[in-house]
C-alpha cells in the first residue's frame, strides 16, 4: 500500500506474523494519527496536461490524503517500486506507481516526468502519465489503469491453470503495438534533453505491457529508469510463489539494442512459452524442425497461413536476441518486417 511510505508495523510478535501471513489491504484510516505526524497529507498532486485539472473527472486540486484513502490495493511490483490500484469517490480509476529510490532531486523529477508526459502523450501505444507528486517520504506518478492487467499477468494466469489465454492474431497485433511504441520511442529527435535520454525506453518487459479490453497493448513505464534506481524486488505480497517467469534474462542496459534485445525475450515468451527466452540457443539449432513441424514449439494452436506468420515472427525474435548487439535489427527494420508479414495472404 501507499500507507507503507509512511508507517512502521508495530513492535509484537503477533502483528509480525500477521505481516508475513497476509497480504490485506490496509486502509489509510487506521494509520492516521500517526501519519499527520509525518508530514502533511493536504499536497496536491501536480498534474502533467493543463485540461486533467478542469475535466470533471476528480482531477482538479486532488490531495495526497485523497489519493491515500482512493488505495484498494497493490496490482504490482517491480525493481523500480510498487503499483497500486486506486479508485476515487467520483469512480475514476488510477494506476499509482510508488519508487522505492528516487536519484534525481524535486525540480528534476518533475521536469523529467513532464518532458516523459509530453512525449507519451504523442503516441496511442504508450501508457499516458496523468500526474505526479515528489515529496520527502513519498514519489509517485499516476497513470491510466488498465483492468485486464499486464501482458505478464495474462500469460502467467492462463499457463498456471493448463489454459491458452491468447490466440495467435490477438498476439500478432500485441507484438505490432509494442513495436510501434518502441520505434516511437527510438525516433525522438533530440535524442537527449539534458540529462534525461528520450530515445530508450530502459524497462521493456511483459509486465510493462498493459493489455486493453480489445486485447491491443500499450508500453509502460517508459523513461523510468532515469527517475529511479532498481532494487532488489520481494515477492512477499504475493499469496503464493508467483509463476515462472523470464524476468531475470531482461537486460538492464540504458540502450536501443538492449530495448530491442528485451522485446525479442518478449516475442520468445509469447511464442514458444516462458522457458523459451533461456532456450534460445537451443531453438536455433532446431528451427528447422519448428517450422517443419517435426518439434513442437508454439503454446499456441496454429496452422497454415499463421503458422508461416509465427514462424517469421520467431525468426525475428532471435534476430533480436543476438548476443551480438550491432547484429540486431533496428525497430524501423523490425516494423517494416512485422508490416509484411500482416500484410502477406
Amino acid at each position: 500500500m501507499l500507507t507503507r511510505a509512511f508507517t512502521k508495523p508495530r513492535n509484537s510478535p503477533s502483528s509480525k506474523r500477521d505481516d508475513e501471513n497476509s497480504c490485506r489491504s490496509v486502509s489509510i484510516y487506521e494509520y492516521e494519527d500517526c501519519i499527520f505526524g509525518f508530514m502533511e497529507l493536504d499536497v496536491p498532486l501536480i498534474f502533467c496536461d493543463e485540461d486533467d485539472d478542469n475535466d470533471g473527472g476528480g482531477g482538479g486540486g486532488l490531495s495526497l490524503r485523497e489519493l491515500l484513502r482512493g488505495s484498494v490495493g497493490v496490482i504490482g511490483e517491480g525493481s523500480l517500486g510498487i503499483t497500486e490500484k486506486v479508485v476515487l469517490l467520483e469512480r475514476r480509476v488510477w494506476a499509482v506507481k510508488r519508487f522505492g529510490k528516487v536519484i534525481v532531486r524535486r525540480g528534476e523529477f518533475g521536469r523529467r516526468i513532464e518532458r516523459l508526459a509530453q512525449v507519451s502523450r504523442k503516441c496511442q501505444y504508450l501508457v499516458p502519465i496523468t500526474a505526479y507528486l515528489y515529496t520527502k517520504r513519498i514519489k509517485f506518478v499516476v497513470c491510466d489503469y488498465y483492468p485486464m492487467g499486464s501482458l505478464a499477468d495474462l500469460l502467467a494466469g492462463a499457463r498456471e491453470l493448463g489454459h491458452t489465454t491468447l490466440d495467435w492474431k490477438q498476439r500478432l497485433i500485441i507484438i505490432l503495438n509494442i513495436a510501434r511504441a518502441i520505434a516511437f520511442i527510438h525516433s525522438q529527435s533530440p535524442p537527449q534533453d539534458k540529462r534525461l535520454q528520450l530515445n530508450v525506453h530502459g524497462d521493456i518487459k511483459a509486465s510493462n505491457i498493459m493489455i486493453n479490453v480489445d486485447f491491443t497493448a500499450c508500453l509502460s513505464d517508459y523513461g523510468f529508469t532515469q527517475l529511479a534506481k532498481r532494487v532488489e524486488v520481494s515477492d512477499t505480497w504475493h499469496r503464493k510463489p508467483p509463476p515462472p517467469s523470464p524476468e531475470h534474462i531482461y537486460s538492464a542496459t540504458l540502450s536501443q539494442t538492449s530495448d530491442i534485445c528485451n522485446f525479442g525475450i518478449i516475442m520468445l515468451d509469447m511464442l514458444g512459452g516462458p522457458k523459451a527466452p533461456s532456450l534460445r540457443n537451443c531453438i536455433v539449432e532446431k528451427i528447422e524442425d519448428i517450422k517443419n513441424g517435426v518439434c513442437e514449439f508454439f503454446e499456441f494452436s496454429v496452422e497454415g497461413k499463421e503458422k508461416n506468420q509465427a514462424s517469421q515472427v520467431l525468426d525475428m525474435a532471435l534476430a533480436c536476441t543476438d548476443s551480438s548487439s550491432d547484429a540486431r535489427p533496428s525497430m524501423e527494420k523490425i516494423l517494416s518486417n512485422l508490416g509484411n508479414i500482416i500484410s502477406r495472404r
